[in-house]
């Protein structure tokens, strides 16, 4: 399995997700569809399938054009996102095939947006892991509650994301992991991890590299929402309970203009 980053807008990322066996490839979110066909010939591969995280234009709005681009084309999205050019509906737990080693198991991570899924790819052929995680969990951080409570983002980042192998690769939907570890420093200003992890961001965008993927044992490490359940951080905060956390850490983070 390969998986090729697409920077596209300003700061999103769509990725081609690649079965080396059979040269077959999904692309997650791909906003720029002409942008995403172009690097699917320079790497020779037959695109198959979309993976829509969610709803929202700068992740579903390539969908339609890159429908009319490659006929046949199937799109999935989240059952109640309401995304647009879907062709198939996915739940939580839903499984799909890429090629002959790539497996794909579609994960319900609500708050967002209601119907927010995340893609846990897996392949026969190697041990690569990884997680395709939209707006649901930035490296660092988590997407606003547009659609949700901290009660159900607790749930897809501690529950749900939370159990995936550490080793899982994060592959999340925006640039922001440098503003994010900023923020995560104020709420946790002695966790030597964030701020050796903020030291080599600030120096992958200097650079001009991505700073995508993380691991989810990295993000349990120095992210501060994913933190939560420590009893430390709760105390930091001024909260008594995880879900509680979570929902101050947001609305600080809200506020916060770095």
């Amino acid at each position: 399995m390969k998986i090729i980053h697409v920077p596209c807008l300003e700061d999103n990322y769509s990725y081609l997700i690649i079965d080396e066996t059979s040269r077959e490839a999904a692309v997650v979110d791909p906003v720029e569809p002409e942008k995403v066909l172009g690097v699917a010939k320079e790497n020779g591969v037959n695109l198959k399938l979309v993976l829509t995280t969610h709803h929202h234009w700068d992740h579903a709005g390539g969908n339609d054009k890159i429908k009319q681009l490659v006929p046949g084309l199937k799109v999935y999205g989240g059952l109640v996102d309401n995304v647009r050019g879907c062709t198939d509906k996915l739940e939580n737990g839903d499984k799909l095939s890429l090629g002959t080693d790539v497996s794909i198991l579609s994960l319900h991570t609500p708050c967002h947006t209601k119907g927010h899924i995340s893609y846990y790819v897996t392949s026969k052929e190697d041990k690569d892991l990884a997680v395709f995680t939209g707006d649901t969990l930035f490296v660092a951080g988590c997407g606003k509650f547009f659609e949700g409570t901290a009660e159900q983002m607790y749930q897809s980042l501690c529950v749900t994301l939370a159990s995936l192998p550490k080793p899982t690769q994060v592959y999340c939907g925006h640039e922001y992991t440098v503003k994010n570890l900023q923020f995560a420093l104020t709420v946790e200003p002695d966790n030597g991890k964030i701020a050796q992890k903020l030291s080599w961001a600030q120096h992958q965008r200097q650079e001009g590299l991505p700073t995508v993927p993380s691991t989810i044992e990295e993000e349990l490490e120095t992210n501060p929402f994913m933190r939560v359940d420590l009893p430390e951080l709760q105390e930091r905060v001024g909260c008594k309970s995880p879900v509680e956390a979570l929902g101050e850490i947001r609305q600080r983070k809200d506020k916060w203009r770095g």
